[in-house]
């Protein structure tokens, strides 16, 4: 198992930032998560390009509709999951990046479990949706809507892994680390 996760650790795609927030098991999992990032965006892209042109020479492909929507849905979703791992969300960052102590470990866990929160209502709610949306069907291909509302639960559910493996870590190690002194202005003198 040490071999797998010393090839993800070393892999461009899992940022070492945050290192101390991060289970190196979960590494090839984020590794995953970005590779499947680049296949929505890169599909969604050919998609478009692809309806474009068909609608453009006279012979549209209906179904691109529904490839692009697909793959922009699984993107949003996914990059959501991937964006929690690697701590490139929207939280408070860089408010709290500039706290130290117990201030910053009371806001660090605040945002991380209103996340959570938030991530459980996804997963519940999603699955609720996604069983319900088996029985609605897209035309042409009569595709079900599950395929498109199925990546919710699927991504809450990281969302709410990645959550709690940085309330723990961030218990153990804290949650400041050195690159939050990274883009600090230079003291004026």
């Amino acid at each position: 198992m040490t071999a797998v996760t010393d090839f993800a650790a070393n892999r461009a795609l899992i940022l070492q930032r945050h290192r101390h927030l991060k289970w190196k098991r979960l590494d090839p999992l984020e590794g995953a998560l970005m590779v499947l990032c680049g296949v929505c965006i890169g599909g969604f892209t050919l998609c478009v390009f692809l309806d474009v042109m068909t609608r453009t020479i006279g012979h549209p492909w209906l179904w691109l509709q529904q490839a692009t929507t697909a793959f922009f849905a699984w993107g949003v979703f996914v990059g959501m999951a991937a964006a929690t791992r690697r701590n490139d969300h929207i939280y408070l960052a860089e408010i709290t990046k500039r706290m130290t102590g117990t201030k910053r470990w009371a806001i660090e866990t605040f945002n991380r479990l209103v996340v959570l929160s938030v991530a459980g209502f996804m997963v519940w709610f999603g699955y609720k949706n996604a069983m319900l949306d088996l029985g609605s069907f897209r035309m042409p291909w009569l595709i079900p809507l599950t395929v498109y509302t199925g990546v919710v639960p699927i991504s809450g559910a990281l969302v709410m892994l990645f959550c709690v493996e940085q309330i723990v870590n961030g218990w153990r190690n804290g949650f400041e680390g050195p690159e939050d002194d990274e883009f600090l202005p230079e003291p004026v003198q």
